[in-house]
């Protein structure tokens, strides 16, 4: 009897999860990504801000279903998807035909119609997103110290969990970790600049712990705006009610949207560019096409769940359940809380009513990503180099190299 195929499309959280669920089913499975790596995206602001190296927080995707005879992995883009031939169209030019399709494929950094702003302010979603962030921040060190400038401005966009975490760890990297390192240049006069447009940071959180964790981050030296929204970008900086805070240094997290590749589908989509799917996570029409992840609008109990790796982990691992029972299942979240760090020893846990910050939270922060990272390599090698990173005060890997990209590599 021949096996019914399955295209998966990503392999981030939610491709992964789902195609683990079916090694060795009778399905044939094949996942498409453009690339040949799982990024273990929740600590990818530690590549960032020079913590770890990428292949801390990444794994060929190959190497996970290795030894899995069912599962086949195809390194391309998908361009387009043709419903009605049960076809996916990639741009090496191959297509490929399912009975089953799953969509995986992420989110992009959503400058809210301002295309000019990304010229000037990358975002944080994969690997090349953090090496030339870092790169390009410790050039300005260096420039900093060549042209023995009195102050290096670091302004990041957008107060959320990422936002929060480059803001903290930036500030610990500038007025604790190097100061010892240049002699003419003062890093702690280094202003590290977090601007929101809301009235608080961590909105998501409860208003205790979004004070919390304000009060962290102004210990550390972080100037935080809010309440404010960025007017113009440009090389000089970034302007707000028209006044300038000069920086070459703009990183953007204030948002994302939802891969382009969805418009394809020609199916309604939301602002975030996401496709209100059915409890079983299908798209409306078509019960044989499912999307899940960030590309996902899911309402629960009326309440839209969020764009984070758990929802898009449990969502793969229930279609899995879903297509191998052949059962009519619904979809249901199970919230195991929230949690964000802000620096060493500072970070904040929430679940239900249960509300930690402090140490504990940090630890327990801690020990859930060294848990959850792909395999057991990457476990040992990230909970290393934090221990010797707050035991010894310093960040991991300072190398400067020229993997810049043309648009980003001004200083």
């Amino acid at each position: 009897m021949k096996k019914k195929k399955i295209i998966i499309i990503g392999g981030g959280f939610g491709g992964l999860s789902c195609a683990k669920g079916l090694i060795n089913s009778n399905y044939e499975v094949l996942i498409i990504d453009k690339k040949n790596h799982h990024l273990f995206q929740p600590l990818l602001y530690q590549v960032a801000t020079a913590s770890l190296s990428p292949g801390d927080i990444a794994v060929p995707i190959r190497e996970v279903f290795s030894k899995a005879k069912n599962v086949k992995v195809i390194m391309d883009e998908v361009t387009s998807i043709d419903k009605t031939q049960n076809a996916v169209l990639c741009n090496s030019g191959n297509v490929y035909h399912y009975d089953n399709l799953i969509l995986a494929p992420g989110s992009t950094p959503n400058y809210f119609n301002n295309p000019g702003f990304e010229k000037y302010a990358p975002g944080l979603k994969n690997l090349e997103d953090a090496l030339n962030i870092r790169v390009k921040v410790l050039r300005a060190f260096e420039r900093c110290e060549q042209l023995n400038k009195e102050e290096l401005n670091i302004v990041i966009i957008g107060a959320g969990p990422t936002g929060v975490e480059l803001a903290g760890a930036f500030a610990e990297i500038s007025h604790k970790i190097l100061v010892d390192h240049y002699k003419d240049f003062d890093l702690v006069k280094t202003k590290i600049y977090l601007i929101e447009g809301g009235g608080r940071v961590l909105s998501s959180y409860s208003e205790k712990l979004s004070k919390k964790s304000e009060m962290f981050l102004k210990e550390m030296g972080v100037t935080i705006i809010k309440n404010k929204l960025v007017d113009k970008i440009d090389e000089k900086g970034i302007y707000i009610d028209n006044q300038l805070i000069e920086s070459q240094n703009i990183i953007w997290a204030a948002g994302n949207i939802a891969s382009p590749l969805l418009t394809t589908l020609n199916v309604p989509l939301n602002k975030s560019g996401q496709i209100k799917v059915e409890q079983d996570l299908s798209i409306p029409g078509y019960s044989n096409i499912f999307v899940i992840g960030d590309s996902a609008e899911f309402l629960q109990d009326d309440i839209k769940l969020p764009a984070l790796a758990p929802v898009a982990a449990q969502q793969g691992k229930f279609l899995a359940k879903k297509i191998k029972t052949k059962r009519n299942l619904k979809f249901k979240y199970f919230d195991k809380g929230s949690m964000a760090t802000i620096g060493s020893f500072k970070a904040i846990i929430e679940y239900k009513r249960f509300q930690l910050s402090g140490m504990l939270a940090w630890l327990g922060w801690g020990l859930v990503h060294i848990l959850f990272l792909i395999n057991f390599r990457n476990k040992i090698v990230v909970f290393w180099h934090w221990v010797l990173n707050f035991i010894f005060n310093r960040k991991g890997v300072m190398i400067i190299t020229d993997m810049m990209t043309e648009n980003q590599s001004r200083d």
